[in-house]
């Protein structure tokens, strides 16, 4: 009888070790909370040819579709002046396209939507897990792959709370024909920077709906890094009619007045062109930065996977890899181990590469949020280390990488 993986969580991280376990010969059983598809969300990404190689282990097409094709990095001043040029060729992308061929390859009656997980409990080599309409399921090996509130990780280290870095993210995607044709060809062949004090903006593009990487066809994603105290947090979680939603408010919820003054903001502050993506953008997008270290992923047969175990800011650009080389980690350490000794080395190994990479996310962080120090300085540092390096197997890596 073939082991059997439960697994929590049914983004990117999960959907990886689901199919990579059932390659390895696993039955699996991937559980997600969210009722609806999850396709539509998540915005543009950068990706490093680790990434690709794991998708085609787990036997996924990676052709052309992949991606946009990036040249380098441009930075503008406020005035609308090239500030500075960094020759990063890379390939951006976007969430969903990374999901959907997961989803589409793993057999859709082994994905369970609107299936929350509740609690769990542990008996040597089993693991029972509930869930919130009443039905419970029993395996071999509970995987926690549920994000950054994870229900796994909170139930195993209760006092475990994601760190607020003090300062969000608003985001937002424009339509390749809503940019002005002069700028097209700098935003849909570069990642572009912008350097307002104490924070910082970058735009890259990504593939429009249904993949589309066409001239006319393609997004631009942008981000928007500003300092905001934790109390003021609360006020922009707050909607019209006074609700508050904690430290993540659902976008179309986002008070209008809030809005209207990022982007007259926008215009004080950015350059011009980086101004008309927020102004152009049909709905804007409120993100708190949080990060999260682990000083354990495996608890018996219960593990830990991608940003249920370690949380690093954006800045690192390796978010959806990070959960594809957790999941390959994962299922190697098994395959060459045994379950209770593999589980092991996958702790030892992951837990150093998370480490590493949140400090590097906060090593960045420092320099976007800096108030003083050498102008120019801070802009080359954040041109040339802003996702430009990361760690994979283990071992550091550096400079060329993908963005």
């Amino acid at each position: 009888m073939p082991p059997h993986a439960l697994i929590a969580g049914g983004s990117v991280g999960g959907l990886f070790a689901a199919n990579l376990l059932r390659k390895a010969g696993w039955n699996v059983t991937v559980y997600e909370r969210a009722a609806g598809h999850l396709g539509d969300r998540g915005t543009g990404i950068g990706t490093r040819d680790e990434l690709f190689a794991v998708m085609r282990r787990a036997g996924l097409d990676v052709g052309p579709s992949i991606g946009v094709p990036v040249l380098g990095r441009i930075g503008y001043g406020r005035d609308g002046s090239v500030a500075h040029r960094l020759a990063v060729p890379g390939v951006t992308s976007g969430w969903s396209r990374i999901w959907r061929p997961l989803k589409a390859s793993f057999p859709a009656d082994g994905y369970h939507g609107a299936s929350a997980l509740t609690r769990f409990e542990q008996d040597g080599g089993a693991v029972l897990a509930h869930f919130a309409d009443g039905s419970q399921a029993e395996g071999d090996l509970l995987i926690g792959a549920d994000g950054l509130h994870s229900t796994v990780r909170s139930t195993l280290v209760p006092s475990l709370k994601p760190q607020y870095a003090g300062y969000v993210a608003w985001r937002g995607v424009v339509e390749e024909r809503e940019v002005e044709p002069p700028l097209r060809d700098t935003l849909f062949h570069h990642m572009v920077f912008g350097f307002p004090e104490s924070g910082l903006f970058l735009s890259l593009p990504m593939p429009g709906p249904d993949d589309g990487l066409h001239r006319g066809q393609r997004r631009c994603h942008f981000v928007w890094f500003r300092s905001v105290g934790e109390g003021e947090l609360a006020t922009l979680c707050t909607d019209g009619s006074g609700k508050q939603h904690g430290v993540a408010i659902p976008p179309p919820l986002i008070r209008p007045e809030l809005i209207s003054v990022l982007k007259a903001d926008a215009d004080a502050l950015l350059a011009p062109q980086l101004a008309a993506l927020v102004h152009g953008t049909q709905q804007i997008i409120l993100q708190p930065i949080f990060d999260l270290e682990s000083s354990r992923i495996v608890f018996g047969r219960v593990a830990l996977l991608g940003d249920a175990a370690f949380v690093a800011r954006p800045h690192v650009a390796t978010g959806v890899m990070k959960a594809a080389l957790d999941a390959q980690s994962l299922a190697d350490a098994i395959a060459n181990g045994g379950i209770d000794a593999g589980l092991s080395r996958y702790d030892a190994g992951r837990c150093r590469f998370g480490r590493w990479l949140v400090e590097r996310g906060r090593h960045i962080g420092r320099a976007i949020t800096a108030r003083d120090g050498n102008p120019r300085q801070r802009i080359e540092t954040l041109m040339q280390e802003y996702g430009a390096a990361g760690m994979v197997n283990e071992t550091p890596i550096t400079a060329q990488a993908a963005l």
